[in-house]
């Protein structure tokens, strides 16, 4: 029996690698048909390209799609990376970074010089690689419905890209983290001006409202890469600014999941009639033991191994999660709001 389900992305650098796995091994899958994704910065970039490889040669296209994305970021697969590489284990490495990451260069620079510094010399090193994307068939009435999410610097409100609105600078402002990226300048369709955008993990990481539709189905699937929860209070400078990196792209998330649980309470003891609001499944794919000894600076820098490490992780909680719950999916929820916001 085929199950339709929509897709959020969260965004998270490098840590997207995470979410290209759990892609990777739903495709596996041809019970699962995947109705609709919505997706911020990494987010974007995976859905963006699961969307195009789909419309254009079906679940091996959105896997071959996904690949060149990731090995155009560093990922295994790269033709600059020996094949060897992929198979060392990066638990050392990961122990390396943490103790070095309060002293990583990039996040000091990032830090203390504004990307507007550069001058003529400023380039979005993402550009490249988001161009090559087949922007007619992300843009595909073909394959499952796509959202992009960005920030708009002005007014602060989340815009959500979709259909031939989506384009090399909108998936550019949905990745766009203000220290390290000039804001990325789209015209208003409203007021026909130029409008700047930041990184869409402020306001919606990602949005799921679009994934309300009643045309699309009632099951939701969050693929979450920021950790939810830390039970250490953090001590560092660095633990401090990346608990608080975490948070900040995880509080548009939480504010739409209190939403949904609040409705959901209404349908069920009767305040709202059913049919009024649409009934969100909501699920979840995540692996926060992995994601608590990763920091900020594995999400700014693709190591090959990491990312081989963080695509063999998504992986494996996609299939743990359709082990355990496919037959949930269409007519149980299996993450308990009421816990979570109680």
């Amino acid at each position: 029996m085929t199950k339709r389900v929509n897709l959020a992305l969260q965004g998270g650098g490098a840590h997207g690698a995470f979410t290209w796995g759990v892609l990777d091994r739903l495709l596996d899958d041809e019970r699962i048909e995947i109705a609709a994704l919505t997706g911020t910065s990494a987010g974007a970039l995976n859905a963006a390209a699961f969307k195009a490889g789909m419309a254009q040669d079906g679940r091996d296209g959105a896997r071959a799609t996904m690949d060149r994305l990731w090995a155009r970021m560093g990922a295994v697969g790269d033709m600059r990376m020996p094949s060897w590489m992929a198979g060392i284990d990066a638990a050392p490495l990961l122990k390396v970074i943490q103790m070095a990451a309060p002293f990583s260069p990039i996040e000091a620079l990032s830090q203390s010089i504004s990307p507007y510094a550069y001058g003529p010399f400023y380039r979005n090193p993402l550009r490249p690689v988001v161009e090559q994307f087949d922007f007619g068939a992300v843009c595909a009435d073909a394959g499952p419905d796509l959202f992009i999410c960005a920030t708009s610097v002005q007014t602060g409100k989340v815009r959500v890209f979709s259909g031939r609105e989506i384009s090399t600078d909108a998936i550019l402002a949905s990745a766009c983290l203000p220290h390290l990226f000039q804001a990325v300048e789209i015209e208003n369709p409203e007021t026909g001006e130029a409008e700047a955008y930041w990184d869409g993990g402020y306001t919606g990481n990602p949005a799921l409202f679009p994934l309300f539709q009643t045309s699309l189905p009632d099951d939701v699937i969050v693929v979450n890469i920021n950790p939810l929860l830390r039970s250490e209070v953090p001590k560092t400078a660095h633990e401090i600014q990346n608990r608080i990196n975490e948070i900040s792209f995880n509080s548009s998330l939480l504010r739409e999941l209190r939403a949904i649980s609040f409705v959901q309470r209404l349908l069920t003891d009767g305040t709202l009639e059913r049919g009024r609001m649409k009934r969100v499944l909501v699920h979840m794919i995540a692996d926060d033991d992995l994601m608590t000894r990763l920091s900020v600076t594995t999400k700014l820098i693709p190591i090959p191994q990491v990312l081989h490490t963080l695509k063999q992780a998504g992986h494996r909680a996609a299939e743990h999660f359709l082990d355990s719950h496919f037959d949930d999916l269409g007519e149980n929820q299996t993450i308990d709001l009421q816990e979570m916001f109680g």
